[in-house]
């Protein structure tokens, strides 16, 4: 099995085009209803579809360390700085070997930074 990854509705529409070209399952927030959502309620959600959360939002990262801390759990979240992500073809590379070598379980509860 993979992971299925839940992409921030401010993950630019070619990354999640390209991941899909190599066979990543990619649902976007906005395909998903989920658009100008909180961002507690994407985690939520994407724990509750098992899918694991890529943004380049900072505050995510704040959420998952208080979720850590606190115990809650979620199904993972994977970050990669606006600067460190262009639409050449790490970015894609990295999700695509994250999404297709590692099981859902792998990163529930952890944060998983890009570039590998």
């Amino acid at each position: 099995m993979s992971i299925a990854l839940y992409m921030d509705e401010n993950v630019p529409l070619p990354i999640t085009n390209g991941l899909r070209q190599r066979d990543v399952d990619v649902l976007r927030a906005q395909e998903d209803n989920h658009q100008n959502t909180p961002d507690t309620v994407i985690l939520d959600r994407a724990m509750d579809i098992q899918r694991v959360v890529f943004t380049q939002d900072e505050d995510f990262l704040a959420i998952a360390n208080r979720r850590q801390q606190e115990q809650v759990n979620f199904a993972g979240v994977i970050y990669a700085h606006q600067q460190n992500v262009t639409f050449g073809d790490r970015p894609f590379r990295d999700l695509e070997i994250i999404a297709k070598v590692n099981e859902p379980e792998d990163l529930v509860n952890c944060v998983q930074y890009l570039p590998l």
